[in-house]
């Protein structure tokens, strides 16, 4: 007989992992996540190609058409932080609903403006309400175990972008119609109220990963720790009676489900995210977001300038892209296995990969080295993206998902505002500079990935606080 091995405590992010009974017996609850995420990005990628020129025909000059677009961006900093922090508060599923709702009526009252002011207005409404994506990141990493999470986010993004793909294809033969803008804008609408409907039907807590009271805010024994003591005082002199409602399979009272309560939450969960240490990832999205955006800004007027392509060559290559970019999606939870689940250093190598593919565009002196950039590119940044969507999840609480996913988006939005800006000036001085600036930010960004290593490793220290 041999020895018997001591045992030793398994690691949490160990490389071989079970298969998630929920997952394996109701492949069905992540195809409908799927699903709407598709939907989602298919339905808006019909309609934005189309509102330059739609503002054109109401009488719009190009600057009307950039302040439309920077309104939404601007909405959509402030916006996704809130909308995120209120999922944690109330919960993932009802948060959803509401947004996809308003989305849709937003696209609707877009598909029936005559003017400026009114495209503006929904404009404004989708700004502040479609956080689609976010919500379902957060959704997905509530009903799925940790070491799942890699490859069901990764085949969350490849939905979206194949639904961002095909949606030009259709809306380009609408808009040939007549009132075409307007049919695109209603199917968009449409679109929006199926995937209210699937979320709404989604079996979401008798599915949960992690039990529903230890994931959102508006309990009764979180109450005895967040609420002022003011506030404690009113709900025990209060002569109503204690209703109880159900929010996704929590049970709370329902003067905690009050406007003022959910503000108090969402409040304290913001406060605990700005006292956190998680800046440091925050910069990190910041900087790669900022490389690749200012990699895309340029990438048409580059390519027609230096290599002298037909803007059909150019659509084919941008669209190879995409299709790297979704097979990319599909392999990254076996590539994350392949580093036995250390995100910090798998992220580390897909930025050196994104940085020195970013040089080698700038200096590029044929077509056949830009496609192999577009190529490993397309791969890393996608790997890049999950790593640092998982470092986010990974260092902070369960209770605070929401709001961690909603300020990461905040975060690229911010880089969005400034892309622009920083393209056009580095332009005058070469039409490579936006490559090459890009893959500066990626070396400083690297040089913070190697200088935070052991601390990102130690997740414990860097749990976002609540108070």
């Amino acid at each position: 007989m041999g020895a018997v091995s001591p045992r030793h405590p398994v690691s949490p992010r160990a490389p071989r992992h079970p298969v998630s009974p929920r997952a394996a017996r109701h492949p069905a609850l992540l195809l409908r996540l799927y699903l709407v995420s598709l939907l989602d990005l298919f339905a808006v990628s019909m309609v934005v190609p189309l509102l330059s020129r739609h503002i054109r025909l109401l009488g719009g000059s190009a600057t009307v058409a950039g302040l439309v677009g920077s309104v939404y961006g601007l909405l959509q900093l402030f916006s996704s932080t809130i909308i995120g922090s209120w999922t944690d508060v109330v919960g993932r599923q009802n948060v959803l609903v509401i947004t996809l709702i308003f989305s849709g009526f937003s696209y609707c009252l877009l598909g029936l403006s005559s003017s400026i002011p009114l495209l503006m207005l929904a404009r404004i409404c989708t700004g502040l309400f479609k956080h689609t994506q976010s919500i379902l990141k957060a959704l997905l990493a509530d009903l799925i175990p940790d070491h799942e999470r890699p490859q069901v986010m990764g085949r969350l993004s490849a939905a979206s972008k194949v639904g961002f793909i095909l949606g030009p294809v259709l809306s380009g033969y609408l808009v040939e119609l007549d009132g075409g803008f307007y049919t695109t804008s209603f199917i968009c609408c449409f679109l929006f109220f199926v995937d209210a409907g699937v979320v709404w039907s989604l079996p979401y807590e008798e599915w949960l990963h992690i039990p529903a009271n230890e994931l959102h805010l508006t309990t009764e024994i979180n109450c005895k720790t967040k609420c002022t003591t003011s506030w404690k005082e009113n709900i025990k002199n209060s002569t109503t009676d204690p209703v109880v409602t159900t929010t996704n399979g929590v049970a709370s009272h329902k003067i905690l489900n009050s406007v003022w309560s959910q503000c108090l939450s969402v409040g304290e969960n913001i406060k605990g995210l700005i006292q956190s240490n998680l800046w440091n990832i925050f910069l990190i999205r910041f900087l790669m977001a900022l490389a690749n955006l200012l990699y895309y800004s340029n990438f048409v007027l580059a390519v027609e300038e230096r290599f002298k392509l037909t803007p059909r060559l150019i659509g084919y290559l941008i669209s190879y892209g995409g299709l790297i970019g979704v097979l990319s999606s599909f392999i990254v939870g076996s590539v994350t296995r392949l580093y036995n689940d250390k995100m910090i250093l798998l992220l580390l190598h897909s930025s050196i990969l994104t940085c020195c593919m970013m040089m080698m565009y700038s200096v590029a002196t044929s077509l056949q080295v830009v496609v192999l950039c577009s190529t490993a590119l397309s791969f890393s940044t996608t790997v890049g993206r999950m790593c640092i969507i998982d470092m986010e999840l990974s260092q902070g609480r369960r209770q605070t998902r929401g709001t961690l996913i909603g300020a990461s988006q905040s975060v690229t939005a911010v880089a969005r505002i400034f892309a622009p800006l920083l393209s056009g000036i580095v332009q005058e001085f070469s039409v490579c500079g936006p490559p090459r600036l890009g893959a500066a930010l990626a070396l400083l960004a690297i040089f913070l990935m190697t200088s935070i290593h052991s601390k990102l490793s130690k997740p414990t220290e860097a749990k976002v606080k609540l108070h």
